[in-house]
């Protein structure tokens, strides 16, 4: 797959400039291997219900999404490479992540319902330093892109499995600006956490190189274990990147208990899922085969 030349590096650049503002750089550093996002757009006031942040709407639409990919080489910055041995049973393994968007004090950003992954350490660590939803699962991604085809297995008591196709032929190119694309990948900001203790870091890196696929999801009966926006879901694009080398992970800080704000009057409705069948739409949707 041929990388495109041309970027909208706004959002990268933006997300950059104030990590070394506000940070003075990473803390750690790692690379994002061989990413599948999945995006189901969700009936926002029944997602809402379930996150501690307002929901970041598009077009008056809330999404959740899926990622699954492979973090590796995990380390620490330079003035803390002296003890990155320290991070090598958890420098890399397979993560599928379920996530939504959402604005706190004007920062956009993900918030992360729950993640899986098959590194029993990383799942003891990360809640206790970043606040992270971290289950342990077995995962088994099978991501070849050069093949131009993608499965996966993610099995926790219940399993999500899902095959994708991508064209090998087909550049890679940044997202476009103002795209749905964009909305959903271009994020430099994560929060997690519940209740008292919401957290927040921040992250970057050069922007996704990503192509469209084409996703059908066999058996989504894991879903419900990340609440019960999957039961008022559609399943409706698909993203695949090769994925970024050198990403910034910035401190893990508490932040300001925002609360959940009520939708204002003017807020846009989303017409787009009441043409979904039913409450329990995402499970039938989501066998079907979906491209963007």
């Amino acid at each position: 797959m041929a990388r495109s030349v041309e970027a909208n590096p706004s959002h990268s650049d933006a997300a950059r400039l104030r990590m070394l503002a506000t940070e003075g750089g990473p803390l750690m550093l790692c690379d994002w291997e061989r990413a599948l996002f999945i995006h189901f757009l969700v009936d926002r006031h029944v997602l809402q219900r379930q996150v501690p942040f307002r929901l970041h709407l598009f077009d008056g639409c809330a999404y959740v999404s899926l990622v699954a990919f492979t973090l590796s080489h995990l380390r620490f910055n330079r003035r803390w490479q002296f003890a990155s041995g320290l991070l090598s049973p958890i420098a890399r393994h397979p993560f599928l992540n379920v996530r939504t968007y959402v604005r706190h004090c004007g920062e956009p950003g993900i918030y992360f319902m729950t993640e899986w992954l098959p590194n029993r350490m990383s799942v003891l660590l990360g809640p206790r330093t970043f606040g992270l939803p971290y289950r342990y699962g077995r995962l088994e991604c099978e991501h070849y892109h050069e093949r131009g085809y993608l499965r996966g297995t993610v099995t926790a008591g219940r399993r999500l499995v899902y095959a994708a196709t991508i064209r090998p032929e087909r550049d890679l190119s940044p997202c476009a600006a103002d795209s749905l694309d964009e909305f959903v990948l271009e994020r430099y900001t994560a929060y997690a956490g519940q209740a008292r203790r919401l957290m927040r870091f921040r992250v970057w890196h050069e922007p996704w190189p990503q192509t469209p696929a084409e996703v059908t999801i066999e058996d989504d009966t894991l879903l419900s274990e990340s609440g019960a926006w999957c039961a008022h879901a559609r399943l409706v694009a698909a993203n695949y990147s090769p994925g970024v080398k050198n990403v910034w992970i910035g401190r893990p800080a508490k932040c300001a208990r925002g609360g959940r704000v009520a939708w204002p009057s003017a807020a846009r409705p989303c017409h787009d899922l009441e043409n979904a069948s039913g409450p329990h739409s995402a499970l039938r949707a989501s066998r079907l085969q979906t491209g963007t």
